[in-house]
């Protein structure tokens, strides 16, 4: 906690395959898919069998879920708290007279209308007056803004949104949007525009086969042609956007990963993806009590035992299985584990520190783990004495030179904020994501990893207000910070002169597919989950844990020769109006032919 005065092969022409997208636009709504899985009926597993799952985050809680329903006996062991990253923090010896402790949280999160196997185990927890569980929990956001320092920000409604709140979309705020939109598009030469544009139609209209090998090899810096290109088109266009809306590096991350989610986003945009809903959705109080201790509560009622404070430190082979595993407690106290299925739902990192030689030479492939990379995007809560809605939704500071993006919490939660939290003061939180911890900030000339705890939050703040109070009336003022809460996971280390962080996120640099392993694994009954796990999203989320846990029951399940019905794995939406041009590619692509639009 600290106060913010602290120092702070069908040769087809170029016309033809734009005409062909153009489709998209006017093909409509695609058809819907079902709204959700219908629960399991439970199945008894054969002989009563057990199964020990390493991990109560996302993907944990997910693989928890799914074999309790099918019958199966389930423990989980969680060393730090349940919900992993999506789970809140609170700042604790806040709360006074009565009150909660103030809402702390790893970074805001938020839940895209592509997002289906998340939804679909919402619909599955029941919460008391709620007819879809806690999916009636998300709220969609009205709108989101772009502030741009020194120049005019961009006030957008959420498109489809019904919570939409048109008067703050003011004629005012409708003219200095268009002003920052022909402002930034004028800064950025014509040329350059048409290069992006272009590159996002290749990508749209590539085949899969394209996709997984040429795209993943290629960053997506230099598939837009970075180099020589203008100051705007290089911040904003390139690295802006990709920083602040997946924290992963343009020079980095692959090609294949930043399309399919722009691709994904553009598509909800558009209104063409069926299912769950609008573009962004976000829970309507902290994670804790929105989702995750529902959720706790739904799996103890299944019989799953959750076993806390407990860490694996290794897990015992012979006879090509696992025969066992150990774990360790926060004293030091060591325990055995005997189960006949094992499920690994730890980070990446975590499962590298417990690779042993006889672990890998049962299964070579989880060598490969050490090659994945991992950076850090976390978040820092400013407990606010004022409202101050600066957007009804998301901000991205674009220009920020630590990526940040924000969002004004207590809009979106029901009650009074001040009577429900803290001392009674506090009458908001502004949670704002930290996405670049690299990059020198304004204030003090440091990179965020070379900061204190006090020059993080005062440097977060002065990059705010510098995108922000940059007109006549200033939107953020230190005097209304009560307090500020940086998550515990970041600690200075005085013998490394820099922070180290206890829950870094997987990035996905270019060839990373290669080393991320499928949920199975040569081990009949050791089994993968996690967001570096090979998913159809193909990005370190809340959706791609869930995903992998899916598919790491449909696994066990298979090898158990069970005959409870399959977990359904939902998939991104691929428009069937591209198919033709997709085909196209494909037919290309295996000809040694590139793109129509490359050659």
């Amino acid at each position: 906690m600290g106060d913010i005065a602290t120092p702070l092969t069908t040769a087809v022409s170029r016309r033809a395959v734009l005409t062909g997208l153009g489709g998209l636009g006017a093909a409509g709504v695609l058809a819907a898919t079902s709204a959700h899985t219908v629960r399991a009926t439970p199945a008894v597993p054969p002989n009563g069998r057990t199964v020990a799952v390493f991990g109560g985050g996302m993907a944990g809680l997910t693989v928890a879920h799914e074999l309790a329903e099918r019958g199966f006996q389930v423990t989980v062991y969680e060393p730090t708290a349940l919900g992993g990253k999506a789970r809140s923090i609170t700042a604790a010896g806040t709360g006074t007279g009565g009150r909660l402790d103030l809402p702390g949280e790893h970074g805001f999160r938020f839940f895209p209308g592509f997002y289906q196997n998340i939804p679909d185990t919402m619909h599955r927890i029941p919460v008391a007056g709620n007819p879809n569980g806690v999916f009636d929990n998300l709220v969609s956001t009205g709108g989101f803004r772009m502030t741009l320092p020194g120049s005019e920000d961009l006030s957008v409604p959420t498109p489809f949104s019904p919570t939409t709140r048109w008067e703050l979309y003011s004629f005012e705020a409708i003219r200095n949007t268009l002003t920052a939109s022909f402002g930034l598009g004028l800064a950025i030469p014509p040329n350059e525009l048409a290069i992006f544009v272009e590159k996002v139609v290749v990508f749209l209209t590539s085949s899969l086969e394209r996709r997984n090998t040429e795209w993943e090899n290629i960053t997506w810096s230099d598939t837009l042609e970075a180099e020589g290109k203008s100051k705007a088109y290089r911040e904003f266009v390139i690295s802006a956007l990709t920083r602040q809306l997946v924290a992963a590096r343009p020079d980095q991350a692959s090609t294949r990963t930043i399309g399919q989610v722009g691709q994904a986003f553009l598509l909800t945009g558009a209104g063409v993806v069926p299912g769950y809903g609008h573009l962004d959705r976000i829970l309507n109080g902290p994670t804790n009590d929105a989702w995750i201790a529902p959720w706790a509560d739904l799996l103890r009622g299944m019989g799953v035992r959750f076993e806390m404070g407990k860490k694996l430190t290794e897990l015992e082979v012979g006879g090509g299985r696992i025969t066992g595993a150990q774990v360790v407690d926060g004293s030091g106290a060591r325990s055995a584990v005997e189960a006949d299925w094992y499920v690994s739902a730890m980070p990446v990192e975590r499962v590298v520190e417990i690779l042993t030689p006889q672990l890998v030479a049962a299964e070579p492939r989880l060598e490969l783990l050490r090659n994945l990379v991992v950076d850090w995007m976390v978040g820092i809560q400013y407990f606010m004495r004022t409202k101050n809605e600066l957007a009804d939704g998301h901000v991205a500071f674009l220009g920020s030179p630590w990526a940040l993006t924000s969002i004004n919490q207590a809009q979106f939660w029901p009650g009074d904020f001040g009577a429900r939290y803290g001392d009674g003061s506090v009458k908001d939180v502004l949670s704002v994501d930290i996405s670049d911890w690299d990059t020198p900030g304004i204030l003090y000339g440091k990179t965020a990893k070379q900061c204190s705890r006090e020059e993080i939050a005062a440097e977060t703040w002065a990059q705010m207000k510098a995108s922000v109070n940059d007109g006549s009336r200033p939107m953020l003022r230190d005097e209304d910070v009560a307090q500020w809460f940086l998550d515990p996971g970041v600690q200075w280390s005085p013998a490394l002169g820099t922070n180290t962080n206890e829950t870094p996120l997987l990035v996905n640099t270019v060839g990373s597919l290669a080393n991320r392993p499928e949920a199975r694994t040569s081990i009949p009954n050791f089994f993968l989950s996690g967001d570096y796990v090979r998913t159809d999203i193909d990005l370190a989320t809340m959706e791609s844990a869930n995903e992998s846990g899916r598919a790491a029951v449909n696994a066990l399940l298979e090898e158990a020769g069970s005959t409870a019905p399959r977990v359904r794995e939902y998939k991104l939406v691929e428009p069937a109006e591209l198919a033709p041009l997709r085909q196209i590619d494909a037919d290309r692509y295996r000809a040694g032919l590139p793109h129509v639009l490359s050659s």
